[in-house]
C-alpha cells in the first residue's frame, strides 16, 4: 500500500508539472500547435533516459525501489507516459530487436490514433 501511495504522490506532482508546462507554452508560443505536449514528450523522454541510465549504470546509488518508482512511474508517468514508451522502444532497439521495435512504435502510434478516432466516432454516433 505504501508503494501505491508513493506512486500516487509522484504522479500528482508530474501531472501538475505537465499542466504548468502546457499552459506556459500556450502563453509563450500560442495554441496553433501543441508545443506543450511536444516539449513534455521530449523533456520527459530525456528525463527518463537520465533516470534509467542512472539506475542501471550507477546501480541506483542507494536509491530504494520505492524511490525509483516515485521518480519513473510516479513523477515521469504523471508528466508523460511517452517517456515510458520511448524507454521501451529504445530497449527493444538496443537488444537488436529492430523489427519488434518498429512494430511497437508504428503499432502504438497508429493504433492509438485509430482508437481515438473510433472513440470520437462512437461517441458522436451515440449522441
Amino acid at each position: 500500500m505504501r508503494t501505491l501511495l508513493i506512486i500516487f504522490l509522484g504522479a500528482g506532482l508530474g501531472g501538475v508539472l505537465r499542466h504548468s508546462v502546457n499552459i506556459g507554452c500556450q502563453r509563450w508560443l500560442g495554441a496553433q500547435l501543441p508545443w506543450g505536449v511536444f516539449l513534455i514528450n521530449v523533456t520527459g523522454s530525456f528525463a527518463m533516459g537520465l533516470a534509467a541510465g542512472y539506475f542501471a549504470f550507477k546501480a541506483g546509488a542507494g536509491w530504494t525501489q520505492q524511490m525509483r518508482l516515485f521518480v519513473t512511474t510516479g513523477v515521469l508517468g504523471g508528466y508523460t507516459t511517452f517517456s515510458a514508451f520511448s524507454l521501451d522502444a529504445v530497449t527493444l532497439i538496443e537488444r537488436g530487436e529492430t523489427l519488434g521495435a518498429a512494430a511497437y512504435i508504428g503499432g502504438s502510434v497508429g493504433l492509438s490514433i485509430m482508437a481515438l478516432f473510433l472513440g470520437l466516432y462512437l461517441l458522436r454516433a451515440l449522441t
